[in-house]
């Protein structure tokens, strides 16, 4: 039995405006056994974290750890073989940078799990749905306008984010399909996208019927169902059919923005995709059809995080960043402290985002019973959020499972 003694650690986890005063943290193995002042308890390794602050390992609720190439119809088409030995390198960089846990909306598999498992790679916690579904036309079906190739071979592609399913009975052996294969939760098209391109922002995606269908699935696994939305009317439908997981929600109005508080949804906003996409896109490589569309949702993105604050909305940290611009993952921390306090904005990477996904206790947290998975911060977020970006420069520790994967 292994045990690390973190001594004098001031923490900080989004649940107060101040850290904490000088704090002992005990480990034993992978776990969190004890929290106090002047822990007197024996350890392997003694660390003096010296008021140095102390994290939870930071959560990023959406990801796409298998979006190697920022054109994604390009990017299916990868030997598998290719795309996992990038996303390798895309999750270590990952957890680098603070994040201990991801969850993946759309493309990772069960495989890419077990490898972090069984230490094959390195890298965070990875929460997969599989494939997200779309309808034919809809988001992840990269075909072009005039493609007529075939889609089913999209299932097999590690490189495909999705796979295309219509009609409720095809929805639904998606669903047992994806859970079968170790999803955790399933994932929607429910809108238009701005990477795909036969699908304007405001077209909806499935039947009310089909996202009913899966819904009940995924109830039936005893999970939930995450989608991709934008438009206020196509997350108030989905709201009413019963997705708990809003995914962007740039377009959402107060209205519904109450509905999501009153039916229990979280929403997970990705403004740094947008900006990045804006500054960046067609330069990278992002076709014009999509560049065209980035403008009707990334202004109003910052509009909907003062929406969903002042209803009250649980909001989860996410980024939805692809190929070269993964590097811009903690960049989002400082776009949402210009619209929101520093303390909510963490404790969307952290206690929100946990409570959200079903491991409240075992994440986001510095308690006992949590996993270990921890960070040490130079300089306080609380007062200045940039000091979470620069991938981890600002990191002298990184403890993911009781084990150091970053030390200075």
């Amino acid at each position: 039995m292994n045990s690390i003694l973190l001594k004098n650690a001031r923490i900080v986890d989004g649940s107060q405006g101040e850290p904490t005063a000088p704090t002992d943290v005990l480990i034993r193995d992978d776990l969190i056994v004890d929290v106090g002042k002047s822990i007197a308890e024996t350890a392997d390794r003694v660390v003096d974290l010296d008021g140095k602050i102390l994290m939870p390992g930071l959560i990023d609720g959406h990801v796409h750890v298998i979006a190697t190439k920022l054109d994604l119809g390009a990017n299916a088409d990868l030997p598998n073989s290719l795309v996992a030995l990038r996303s390798a390198n895309i999750m270590k960089a990952m957890l680098m940078r603070g994040f201990t846990t991801v969850r993946d909306l759309g493309g990772a598999d069960h495989g890419l799990v077990e490898a972090l498992q069984e230490g094959t790679i390195i890298g965070p916690r990875l929460i997969i749905c599989g494939k997200a579904l779309s309808q034919t036309g809809g988001h992840t079906d990269y075909r072009g306008r005039f493609n007529r190739r075939s889609v089913e071979h999209y299932p097999d592609q590690l490189g495909a984010l999705g796979r295309i399913c219509d009609g409720v009975d095809a929805v639904r052996q998606a669903c047992r399909e994806e859970v079968k294969g170790g999803a955790q939760f399933i994932k929607l098209m429910a809108n238009g996208g701005v990477s795909s391109p036969t699908d304007p922002i405001a077209n909806l995606g499935f039947s009310k019927e089909e996202v009913l269908a899966a819904v009940e699935e995924a109830e039936n696994a005893q999970t939930y169902v995450a989608a991709h939305l934008y438009t206020d009317a196509a997350i108030r439908r989905a709201i009413e059919c019963g997705v708990k997981s809003i995914e962007h929600g740039n377009l959402i109005t107060p209205e519904t923005a109450q509905l999501a508080k009153e039916r229990g949804a979280f929403v997970v906003p990705t403004n740094i995709v947008y900006d990045r996409l804006a500054k960046d896109g067609a330069s990278l490589g992002l076709p014009p059809v999509s560049v065209a569309k980035i403008e009707d949702v990334r202004s109003a993105g910052f509009e909907a995080l003062e929406v969903l604050h002042k209803a009250g909305v649980t909001m989860v940290y996410g980024t939805d960043l692809l190929g070269e611009m993964h590097e811009h993952q903690s960049e989002e921390f400082v776009l949402r402290g210009q619209h929101l306090p520093a303390a909510d904005v963490i404790r969307s990477a952290t206690l929100d985002a946990a409570k959200a996904f079903g491991f409240e206790g075992k994440l986001g947290t510095v308690a006992p019973g949590a996993y270990a998975d921890l960070i040490v911060v130079d300089g306080n977020p609380l007062d200045d959020l940039s000091v979470l970006t620069g991938q981890g420069k600002h990191m002298p520790y990184i403890i993911k499972g009781g084990e150091f994967v970053k030390q200075s």
